[in-house]
């Protein structure tokens, strides 16, 4: 599930992991469906959900009867496509407001990050910041990993905040996952098993929410969630508003099964299959976490909001706020002279770099998008101990501490960590 929480276990799993790769290649491997041909994945249509396939052409008349758009994009691939469905939500949004004679508000994003049960500290802050008054409503809301799982309940505001205070603090690892014996491992796709995690979904991911985020579709909202494809090692956008508008049959297992795969660690947690079906012929594809490729995200630097806004005649604030599930500053610590050892906290590294590098990545296209940038994260003075994975205490104390400091008025950072407005000018 990404960021801090998740690293604890990757330092175990993740290098056992690649110690046993060479013998699993000798093990009988799991039944999968193809996946599909690079060249046709863009056409894919997930499990007959309703939506329709991506293309680049927004839609022809923004006072026609809002339809469900395509479910998801290929970031690198189908930038064009991600642009057009932006533009479409803000010709709906617009539509929906002249209609009913609203003034269109500014346009707030919210992105929240992977960090497994630091995911506490998130949801504890939109708590918090509910309490305090400011809370806007966010226009856009974006998910990864642990930050999926909160992201649905923080796109529909305040009238979910008990969802988001009894997933963080009523829980401990059994609720998430179960451990798989070291054989069972070997001949399995994971070290454990997240039913409990699926089953905890289904409890608090239910119709009447599916129903309230397809509403909000109509008012061009957006609700974005993030996973990795792992056949073609590329990140996914989900449209999980586009999702829940087609009212498909198969919309509600579809969300569900997107929210689990942006949290399921790949080694540790077992791949999420998403069947699709390309010219009538059937493929399976495998997703994991979206935190495999990017800790948080709010859209590809294709869409150039600014330029969008002007070309509308739209003049609104803009405003971004970042929720990152993690702490910035050095994690400390005597790593033991072991293959495993060295192997999990070079691991751990490179997820707390790339974490800092995509929130550098979205400051310049807030900068450059005229967008006031906003970043909360766990401040350094946090020490709760903490006993294992999930650990229920732990999770209370780090959500208190992010409700405590949005409930006073949360000071947010106006910069990456690092960053310095005196850098920004000297390179001007």
């Amino acid at each position: 599930m990404g960021g801090r929480g998740a690293v604890r276990p990757a330092r175990a799993w993740i290098p056992l992991a690649l110690a046993v790769l060479a013998s699993l290649g000798a093990c009988k491997t799991l039944e999968r469906l193809p996946a599909e041909p690079p060249a046709l994945s863009t056409g894919a249509l997930p499990e007959a959900a309703g939506c329709i396939p991506p293309n680049p052409s927004p839609q022809a008349s923004p006072d026609a009867a809002p339809q469900a758009g395509a479910c998801r994009y290929f970031v690198a691939r189908e930038t064009a496509s991600f642009v057009a469905e932006a533009r479409a939500a803000a010709a709906r949004g617009r539509a929906w407001h002249a209609q009913n004679g609203v003034p269109i508000p500014p346009l707030n994003m919210l992105a929240v990050s992977g960090g497994g049960d630091d995911g506490a500290f998130g949801a504890g802050l939109l708590v918090g910041w509910t309490e305090a008054g400011t809370r806007p409503e966010f226009q856009v809301v974006t998910g990864i990993s642990t930050g999926a799982l909160i992201a649905p309940f923080a796109f529909l505001g305040s009238s979910r905040d008990g969802d988001l205070r009894s997933v963080y603090t009523e829980i401990n690892q059994h609720d998430i996952f179960t451990s798989r014996s070291f054989l069972a491992a070997l001949t399995s796709d994971a070290m454990a098993d997240t039913k409990p995690l699926r089953q905890m979904l289904e409890q608090h991911v239910d119709q009447a929410l599916l129903d309230q985020i397809g509403a909000e579709y109509a008012k061009g909202r957006l609700l974005l969630v993030g996973t990795t494809d792992l056949d073609s090692r590329e990140p996914v956008i989900w449209n999980m508003t586009a999702i829940a508008a087609s009212h498909s049959p198969n919309a509600l297992s579809l969300f569900r099964k997107v929210l689990l795969a942006s949290a399921s660690i790949p080694g540790a947690f077992p791949p999420v299959m998403i069947d699709v079906e390309v010219n009538g012929a059937r493929y399976q594809e495998m997703h994991v976490d979206g935190g495999a490729t990017t800790q948080v995200f709010v859209y590809p630097p294709t869409l150039r909001i600014a330029e969008e806004a002007a070309a509308a005649g739209i003049e609104r604030q803009r405003s971004l706020y970042v929720i990152r599930n993690a702490s910035l500053d050095p994690d400390w610590t005597v790593v033991k002279r072991g293959t495993l050892p060295i192997a999990g906290r070079a691991v751990s590294s490179l997820m707390a770099a790339q974490g800092i590098g995509d929130l550098y990545r979205i400051y310049l296209l807030a900068e450059r998008d005229d967008i006031d940038f906003n970043l909360a994260y766990i401040p350094a003075s946090f020490s709760a101990p903490k006993k294992g994975q999930f650990d229920q205490a732990y999770m209370r104390a780090l959500f208190q501490e992010g409700h405590d400091l949005a409930a006073r008025g949360y000071p947010w950072e106006k910069h990456p960590p690092g960053y310095t407005r005196a850098i920004k000018e000297a390179a001007h």
